[in-house]
């Protein structure tokens, strides 16, 4: 059995333009978006390089990418594209997803909202 081990990469930040209302199509908020991906990690382990995991740093840009260039109502989309997007990579057997709004247009004071999707 693989060894289920995890990449996890924390608050990456990005501005895009995603939302329901009139006023968050008009205009590029904040979002902050976790994901943990399980990879076996065994062989990186083993060999020291970086052509044997999952290259976080090329995860974060394609993330930011993706955030800022397409354009969606929902957290809910916006988390599983980024969720379908790390899964391209067939290593990857599962991807977490966490997708903060850190300025939700609500009547009462809040830090965020966030939606996570497993796939």
């Amino acid at each position: 059995m693989p060894a289920v081990d995890r990449i996890v990469i924390t608050d990456i930040q990005a501005v895009g333009v995603h939302g329901v209302l009139p006023e968050e199509l008009n205009r590029a908020q904040p979002f902050g978006i976790d994901i943990e991906l399980e990879v076996d990690l065994s062989r990186a382990g083993e060999t020291d390089e970086l052509d044997d995991t999952v290259d976080y740093g090329a995860v974060i840009s394609a993330v930011a990418r993706l955030v800022e260039s397409e354009s969606h109502r929902l957290l809910e989309r916006l988390a599983a594209r980024i969720a379908e997007m790390c899964k391209a990579d067939v290593r990857v057997t599962a991807a977490t997803v966490t997708v903060r709004k850190l300025r939700p247009p609500v009547p009462v004071l809040v830090e965020h909202v966030a939606v996570v999707v497993r796939r």
